[in-house]
């Protein structure tokens, strides 16, 4: 009942169905179900044995209780399953039945059908970043202009705008979703090498037999089985925690803006949400909270799959069977963090006077450095940062505005107008190039299929 309650946290309802168990026997049955029919195409294996095992494509033949008593005494879900399986095409004709699972061994069934499977998470995970990256989108679009304090290890420097903060996000999922299409092209591959990788049950029609298998299939052939090759699912699950590493990172900072002394950003408002057991006042981040715990775990798993990888000779021993529940477990999770990191983009409520009041509030302190670059071409750049963070200093011990600092040292002064003073302290003015790189990135060809 806890696994199932906390699913909300770290699954969506549409990538637990991709790793069910039924989908899971669903994806083992088309293995099972292109192999009949490339036997058959190749004279392998007896007419109609194709037709035999496409009525079974539904696999209600499949009794899951019995498939994992079995599968604790077999070592894998792939042997019991082709015995039902054989048990189920007997009665429909005991030739086919002759040659279900000819040439294969349970890996190839189990392997492909997590391919499979992998398709269809990949198939969500395009369509959320795609949900997502037209959220940031809109949040560039609003805010290119909207200003707000930057922070370098979490104290106020120059400003910078919104826009630019969330465009740094939209331009990194992008990259994110290159890697997956780039990542999906190498590991969307069948598997199918037989006992040792070597397809010699088939003989000479091996080869001929896996290209018909990967074209129903509608996989594409790697060019040498990869039992003990796991690089390219390996990678699949870098991708995954590389793109949680920048969902959270957005949401640590969408977080850190709501907090209470800042309070620059809200999430939803709705009622019931984000509020507290005991504080009537609270309005919590749950959703930041959910993206942040999400990639908290993503590391493990990564390395869970990194220390899976030197699989024993053509057949691994415990590591390949530790992938089993590290390679879903990254989709789900991955696919959660990012409902929640389109729910923040959507919904954030932007609070931009308090944003102004919090920078001016700041006495003109992180306009400094403008001041410090003006006048290091007359006194160069050392003499000009001391004079400047001493009169910052000043400002921050007496609670008087930079700009009166200024005005009132000779050394400045001596250099620089009141309104040249006034000028360099305007936010607006020390944007740089803002608004050059968010054109940039909203001008950028969006990724597509």
């Amino acid at each position: 009942m806890m696994d199932s309650f906390n699913s909300f946290l770290y699954s969506t309802p549409e990538m637990s169905e991709v790793f069910s168990l039924e989908a899971q026997l669903r994806a083992m049955m088309q293995f099972e179900w292109a192999l009949s029919c490339a036997l058959e195409k190749h004279g392998l294996a007896a007419t109609g044995s194709g037709e035999a095992l496409a009525s079974l494509l539904d696999v209600d033949f499949a009794d899951a209780d019995l498939l994992f008593i079995e599968a604790r005494c077999s070592g894998n879900l792939a042997i019991p399953f082709v015995r039902q399986l054989t048990r189920a095409v007997e009665e429909r004709s005991s030739d086919a039945a002759r040659t279900v699972h000819l040439g294969a061994t349970s890996q190839d069934a189990l392997d492909t059908a997590l391919v499979l499977q992998l398709h269809s998470a990949i198939q969500l995970l395009d369509a959320a970043i795609e949900k997502l990256e037209c959220a940031l989108e809109s949040l560039v679009k609003r805010h290119a202009s909207t200003l707000l304090t930057g922070r370098t290890w979490l104290q106020a420097g120059p400003p910078t705008t919104l826009g630019l903060k969330f465009a740094g996000t939209l331009a990194a999922l992008r990259r994110h979703r290159l890697r997956l299409h780039a990542s999906a092209e190498r590991v969307l591959v069948l598997e199918f090498g037989g006992a040792v990788g070597t397809r010699a049950a088939l003989g000479d029609a091996g080869d001929n037999v896996a290209t018909e298998v990967a074209r129903l299939l509608k996989l594409e052939e790697p060019e040498i089985p990869w039992h003990t090759q796991r690089d390219n699912v390996v990678e699949f699950v870098q991708v995954l925690a590389l793109l949680t590493g920048t969902l959270a990172k957005f949401a640590k900072d969408v977080a850190l803006l709501m907090q209470s002394e800042v309070g620059e950003v809200s999430e939803d408002r709705a009622e019931g949400r984000g509020g507290s057991s005991s504080m009537p006042q609270k309005h919590n981040p749950v959703a930041c909270a959910a993206v942040l715990a999400v990639h908290a775990t993503m590391p493990g798993l990564v390395t869970s799959m990194l220390a899976a990888m030197p699989q024993e000779h053509e057949r691994g021993l415990g590591l390949w069977q530790a992938e089993w529940e590290t390679v879903p477990e990254v989709c789900r999770r991955a696919s959660a963090a990012l409902a929640y990191a389109a729910e923040i983009a959507e919904t954030l409520e932007v609070h931009k006077e308090r944003m102004k009041d919090n920078f001016d509030s700041l006495l003109g302190l992180p306009m400094a450095e403008a001041v410090s670059m003006a006048l290091a071409s007359k006194l160069g750049k050392a003499k000009s940062h001391a004079m400047v963070r001493d009169a910052t200093q000043r400002a921050e011990q007496t609670g008087t505005q930079l700009a009166e600092i200024l005005k009132r040292t000779p050394e400045v002064t001596l250099h620089l107008t009141e309104a040249q003073i006034d000028s360099l302290l305007d936010p607006l003015r020390y944007l740089g190039s803002t608004q050059q790189f968010i054109h940039r990135v909203l001008g950028a060809v969006r990724v597509k299929d």
